[in-house]
């Protein structure tokens, strides 16, 4: 038995985002948008789609005692989220992004306070989860010594390659991809992994190394890959205001019918409503969808 569904890795980000631009930010000039949004963002997105849909879900947050911590706590108690694995530090550790968003994609400007953010594996053992959420993905000895730690306590792994710069010429990374239970990607991360511009190709080149991968390709759905089948679901057909967090969202959706024993299928539905949703307002994690109106859109 497993006394948690998931167990949720990364920080949280205090995300300043900034929507109705009407030109990509440059030198000199002095851009206004027209709507901000102050949320919390990184890893508590991820937490929070899941708590709403149901699913038992844990996370290991690093906290300082500044405002932006104080802001993503006050955020996550009012959620409901569980506070067991908080990790209270008694030193500033501000986590800043500043996002300037497009109905098409987005980009940010971001600061974190210098901290190792580590990951107690004892902790995670001890709380037994089912599925553990991003890990790092790199090809450090240690990295793939944790992964393992993961699997010989019966978790399984998801992660999320969360805008890492790497390719698979990069010596370690293909062996850690082989102990990655589900490995998700979106469109371009995918390009410079695998050098594929194509989201088939590249999860087909993939799929090589882990049992299922995910290609997000945004508003043209998503591709799931294990061996050689394949799978398609387009996105849904929303207004979108906010790219921010959808991959994240996506993430909660698909582990989540994971969890219900869904088909493939089923589990790309889930998580492009997630992720779709999540773009109709500012912040990755304002319209998450409970699991009723996740029903009711499928």
């Amino acid at each position: 038995m497993h006394d948690c569904d998931v167990i949720v890795l990364g920080d949280y980000f205090f995300d300043i985002i900034i929507t109705g631009l009407k030109e990509l930010p440059r030198l000199g000039a002095d851009i206004f948008g027209d709507q901000l949004e102050m949320a919390p963002g990184g890893a508590y997105i991820t937490t929070v789609a899941l708590h709403r849909l149901g699913i038992h879900a844990e996370w290991v947050a690093h906290l300082g005692n500044d405002v932006l911590s104080e802001f993503v706590i006050r955020a996550a108690q009012k959620e409901g989220l569980c506070e067991l694995l908080f990790k209270r530090h008694d030193i500033p550790l501000r986590k800043l992004s500043v996002s300037f968003s497009y109905p098409h994609d987005r980009g940010f400007i971001s600061y974190c306070d210098g901290f190792d953010s580590d990951y107690p594996v004892e902790d995670i053992v001890a709380r037994s989860p089912a599925w553990v959420v991003n890990p790092p993905l790199g090809g450090e000895k240690h990295i793939q010594d944790f992964l393992h730690a993961i699997h010989a306590a019966g978790s399984k792994i998801y992660l999320d390659s969360q805008f890492v710069d790497y390719s698979l010429d990069v010596p370690g990374v293909g062996d850690t991809l082989g102990l990655v239970d589900i490995f998700t990607c979106n469109q371009s991360e995918a390009h410079r992994l695998t050098g594929c511009s194509e989201p088939q190709q590249a999860a087909a080149v993939l799929a090589n190394y882990c049992p299922m991968v995910i290609v997000k390709c945004g508003g043209n759905g998503a591709y799931a890959r294990a061996g050689t089948s394949l799978w398609y679901s387009p996105a849904l057909p929303v207004q979108v205001v906010d790219t921010t967090g959808a991959g994240d969202s996506f993430n909660a959706g698909f582990l989540a019918g994971v969890l219900k024993k869904e088909t493939i299928e089923t589990c790309l539905r889930y998580g492009n409503i997630c992720g779709s949703l999540s773009t109709t307002r500012c912040g990755g994690a304002s319209a998450a969808p409970t699991l009723e109106q996740l029903l009711a859109w499928l």
